[in-house]
């Protein structure tokens, strides 16, 4: 598994975790700012902005917030 696939897994893991809260995208992206590196943050941006259909869309909708 590679590094950007490693990354979308953890990040639709986590999306899944907020997935009962009304605001799951905003605790996602507020989760994505405090625990993960900024490098990690922009290579999934960068997959999710390839158009790679494997990420969540909450995880597409907590990008955006960043």
């Amino acid at each position: 598994m590679t590094e950007t696939e490693q990354l979308v897994k953890m990040a639709n893991q986590i999306a899944a975790n907020f997935s009962f809260h009304p605001d799951g995208a905003e605790r996602l992206a507020d989760h994505l700012k405090r625990f993960w590196a900024p490098s990690m943050i922009r290579r999934l941006q960068d997959h999710a902005a390839s158009g790679s259909s494997d990420v969540a869309a909450a995880v597409n909708q907590a990008l955006q917030r960043l």
